[in-house]
């Protein structure tokens, strides 16, 4: 009976031991500096701008140009620009990436959320704000499949797809509140008057 003590005793203490020793999870190597908005302010936007405008029909009192990747150089620039679009959504799910800078406001109060509420948005949900972002990114997809085939049209109808999934992010994040106004004037527009 002692014998089976001990051996029991053994394997408690052995289990003990093991589970206090157990490995903390490493720690992350990504060092999030810029906040969302930085990302947003120089990586996403200028690069959604750039596929935007280089496909275009433009009519001024000079004429029509018809602009579009024609060189091999403009090709490789806008698929630099689809790159970095389709890239810039993991930057911005990355964990411990904060909205803005502690202290920072939004530029538009009423119409635009606050960075501490789009922040609580996200984190409250973050499986939404996942999903939006992949929208982005697959929408980048469309654009780069075309820029690799040189495809300028596939380019320019890329592009209001990469527009929806930027729009439907914002509509969530930054500035639903514009949303909830439009909604309540259609509403109230619909009300029958006596």
């Amino acid at each position: 009976m002692k014998h089976i003590h001990w051996i029991f005793l053994t394997a408690v203490a052995t289990f003990l031991i093991a589970a206090c020793n157990r490995a903390k999870p490493a720690e992350s190597p990504l060092r999030p500096t810029a906040t969302i908005k930085d990302i947003m302010d120089s990586v996403v936007d200028p690069s959604a701008d750039y596929l935007w405008e280089s496909v275009a029909t433009i009519v001024s009192a000079a004429g029509t140009e018809e602009r579009r990747p024609r060189t091999d150089e403009d090709w490789a620039m806008v698929h630099r620009a689809a790159l970095r679009l389709i890239e810039g959504p993991n930057l911005l799910m990355m964990e411990g990436r904060h909205v803005a800078r502690p202290g920072e406001k939004s530029e538009n109060p009423g119409i635009e959320l606050e960075p501490q509420e789009m922040e609580k948005l996200m984190t409250d949900d973050p499986q939404s704000f996942y999903k939006l972002a992949h929208a982005l990114q697959d929408a980048g997809g469309v654009a780069l499949k075309a820029i690799e085939k040189k495809d300028a049209e596939g380019l320019l109808n890329a592009g209001e797809a990469i527009d929806t999934a930027c729009e439907n992010c914002h509509l969530k994040y930054w500035y639903p509140l514009q949303e909830q106004a439009q909604k309540k004037l259609e509403g109230a527009g619909s009300v029958k008057k006596s």
